[in-house]
């Protein structure tokens, strides 16, 4: 086995079919992300030999971020390579957000790894290496970033595809090596590759870093690589057990995908945020600052009972309702006025609200046929100062009455459909049919379903 303490020029080949051997490569559709750069060109050329040594199929994808006007030129380059050595290539163009406020460089990285997501592959290899490893690392930290930025990038994390039922493996078997044997190795094998002209710009701070810092840097403490990055497995490692630790306490604090607030409340502050922090990782939503998640834990144990607590990131919004809070997509509003109108269809689609009425045709159960058709039947919105009587036994009562009593969320109430025969008020998705309207023993008549009101079907 070859240490990697010991990396040499000479072993790198051996080295890199270690990697992929203990990374469970071997034996897949293995893709290279190729930008025709001096490190991808090198990981290209070392996987050509050990296709038939490991028995892999190799294949590469290049991004275009259509940002320098060399870039054409790049994935022609990329496109020739390829065709040389009998490798199929995929050319992506991303579009990159030039003005947003997480920075170019963010933007591009946040459109790269969405096109590596559409890929159908089972391994995506990227060249990222030694010294990139400590160029992050050190940014992340110059950021003020938590344990997770400051674990620096995983050699090996599952990463999500579009179009194939399992996920791919992103992979960095050369994460361990330093630049200077990859210079090396290219200089030998008298391989050509393209020079971005963007990485000698200093404005980018991973640039200032490599050019400015690190030279300083290596001056007083040459082996500053290896010693940040056993920092940064030290990171990793107590950013897994906080995982862990996050993961028994969900265990506990979540019930039904919603986060129950007394539970979150007895667990000591740091704790609370590790449990909030992984909870909204589950949920999908995009990582936040520390400043942010701590307004948004204050926000949620702090604001009185009665106030709705509405906290929205990229589509999606975090609320709070009686004691628990639980994240839903962000809906368009609606016009106050919007209705559809039923021509006896067995079901309708409405998209606006979300959901789907259907009417099945029985006898004897849910709204008397007869008597719904006896006037237009219209789907309309909540206006206020509507009254219904679900139960035959029970007084009619305004229906914000019905809707606190079923604990349905006030934002969820101003989406709830109404159905009216004419001017009537016949039933409210989720709360019954008016008494008026009930089918009678024999008769025929319409039970409604509601798909997607809440997290299962409500029957009425």
């Amino acid at each position: 086995m070859v240490n990697s303490k010991k990396l040499t020029l000479n072993n790198l080949a051996e080295h890199l079919q270690q990697r992929l051997v203990s990374l469970n490569a071997p034996g897949r559709r293995i893709t290279l992300a190729l930008s025709g750069g001096i490190d991808s060109v090198v990981l290209f050329d070392l996987l050509l030999p050990l296709r038939r040594t490991l028995d892999f199929t190799l294949s590469a994808v290049h991004i275009n971020h259509q940002i320098s006007p060399h870039a054409a030129d790049w994935a022609d380059f990329c496109t020739a390579l390829c065709a040389s050595k009998n490798v199929p290539i995929q050319i992506k163009k991303v579009h990159v957000a030039r003005r947003s406020k997480f920075g170019l460089e963010a933007s591009a990285r946040t459109a790269r790894y969405q096109a590596f997501g559409e890929l159908d592959s089972d391994c995506l290899l990227l060249a990222h290496h030694l010294d990139d490893q400590v160029e992050t690392l050190m940014q992340n930290l110059l950021r003020g970033t938590g344990l997770t930025g400051a674990s620096g990038m995983p050699e090996q994390r599952p990463h999500p595809v579009t179009n194939n039922a399992q996920q791919a493996m992103l992979l960095r078997p050369l994460i361990e090596v330093p630049r200077s044997i990859l210079f090396a190795y290219a200089q030998t094998r008298h391989l050509r590759w393209i020079e971005d002209e963007s990485n000698t710009d200093i404005a980018f701070a991973r640039n200032f870093l490599r050019r400015e810092v690190f030279p300083v840097i290596a001056r007083r403490f040459p082996a500053y690589r290896e010693t940040l990055t056993r920092a940064a497995q030290h990171f990793a490692a107590a950013d897994a057990v906080l995982n862990e630790v996050a993961q028994l306490d969900l265990a506990v604090a979540m019930r039904a995908q919603k986060l129950h607030l007394g539970t979150l409340a007895h667990f000591s502050p740091a704790r609370a945020m590790n449990v909030l922090r992984a909870y909204l990782e589950l949920q999908g939503v995009p990582l936040l600052d520390r400043e942010r998640l701590q307004e948004w834990m204050r926000q949620l144990l702090g604001a009185r009972g009665d106030r709705q607590v509405a906290l929205g990131v990229g589509g999606l919004i975090l609320r709070r309702f009686r004691g628990e809070a639980w994240v839903e997509q962000a809906r368009a509003a609606l016009d106050p006025g919007w209705h559809r109108n039923w021509h006896g269809e067995r079901k309708l689609k409405l998209d606006e609200l979300g959901l789907t009425l259907s009417l099945l045709p029985t006898q004897g159960a849910g709204i008397s046929l007869a008597k719904i058709t006896q006037a237009p039947v219209t789907i309309r919105l909540r206006q206020g100062g509507e009254k219904l009587q679900p139960s035959c036994s029970r007084p009619r009562r305004s229906l914000k009455h019905w809707l606190q009593e079923a604990a349905i969320p006030p934002w969820k109430r101003e989406y709830m459909p109404l159905i009216y025969s004419g001017k009537q008020l016949v039933a409210v998705a989720g709360i019954g049919v008016d008494c008026a309207y009930h089918a009678t023993p024999g008769e025929s008549s319409l039970l409604l379903q509601w798909a997607h009101i809440e997290p299962t079907n409500s029957v009425i």
